[in-house]
């Protein structure tokens, strides 16, 4: 039985903080680019701040079983190769450990990255590429990392109508068997009705209609420092929602198009500022963004 149900609260336009407590805190509409990525980092599919450095990043590349180091400027300081080539998804920094996820739900745990005495250690789990695991963050709270899926499992006992985020705890080395959060598209509606006055109602309404078949589709996850809170992107749709530590739902937003156009990697830094990868599409190049919070 799913423990978390997702709530519903408020919702604002993309680029302003909502009036209420819960608004989202960054502008949208004026993100900064840090800088356009080159060609081998053109399909970035997760990032995550370094450990040590609150001005590098790191992040992984679609197909490709290798971390890499960034710096603020964009430039690529190292790569390592950590394992064969595959759909790796998300890449998170706990301690001097880097966790690399794959879309089978699989988990990576690499130590001493770059040394030479480098060990890696691979963790199955039961979640598979129906599932398609794209969403990965650190649960420092609680010692648990988050698997945000893209889809929902078929005959797994979970309502069709929901995305679900699972968690892998650190200390078992075990995946929980429940969903520790979930976010069902009834709910999500209940919450956009309530909004008479939200422009961004109609197109959200649409995205989440119930005679379609359920297009959210999360790509990435990052738990914002101070509050707890989760932040989830859709690349599908450009949605971006925030929920609370305890599941409930806090805000929904829409990214601009013309900076994200395939948004794949969301990571927060200690001062509280967003960074927000997208991959590369069409004439448009790979690039890093960064969103100041606003206070």
């Amino acid at each position: 039985m799913l423990r978390l149900l997702v709530g519903l609260f408020c919702c604002c336009l993309p680029g302003l903080a909502c009036a209420q407590a819960d608004g989202i805190p960054f502008n949208l509409d004026q993100p900064t680019l840090i800088s356009s990525l080159p060609a081998e980092l053109e399909e970035i599919s997760g990032l995550s701040m370094a450990h040590d450095r609150d001005d590098e990043l790191l992040a992984v590349q679609d197909e490709e079983g290798k971390v890499y180091r960034i710096n603020a400027a964009g430039q690529v300081l190292w790569g390592i190769n950590f394992w064969k080539d595959g759909d790796y998804e998300g890449v998170e920094a706990v301690g001097e450990d880097i966790w690399v996820s794959k879309n089978t739900g699989t988990l990576y745990q690499i130590t001493r990255a770059g040394q030479p005495d480098q060990h890696v250690e691979k963790y199955n789990t039961r979640l598979n590429e129906e599932n398609d695991v794209e969403g990965l963050a650190y649960d420092a709270a609680r010692n648990r990392l988050l698997l945000a899926c893209k889809r929902d499992a078929k005959d797994d006992g979970n309502d069709k109508d929901g995305r679900y985020i699972f968690a892998f705890d650190l200390e078992s080395k075990s995946l929980i068997e429940d969903p520790v959060y979930s976010i069902r598209r009834k709910q999500v509606n209940q919450f956009l009705n309530q909004m008479e006055a939200c422009p961004l109602r109609q197109y959200l309404l649409e995205f989440f209609s119930e005679e379609e078949k359920y297009d959210l589709a999360p790509s990435a996850l990052a738990i914002q420092p101070g509050t707890g809170n989760l932040y989830l992107v859709s690349s599908h749709g450009k949605v971006l929602m925030v929920l609370s530590p305890e599941g409930r739902l806090l805000n929904v937003a829409r990214l601009p198009k013309e900076f994200f156009p395939q948004p794949e990697g969301l990571a927060f830094a200690k001062d509280g500022s967003l960074y927000i990868s997208t991959e590369a599409r069409g004439k448009a190049r790979a690039r890093i963004f960064r969103l100041p919070l606003i206070r």
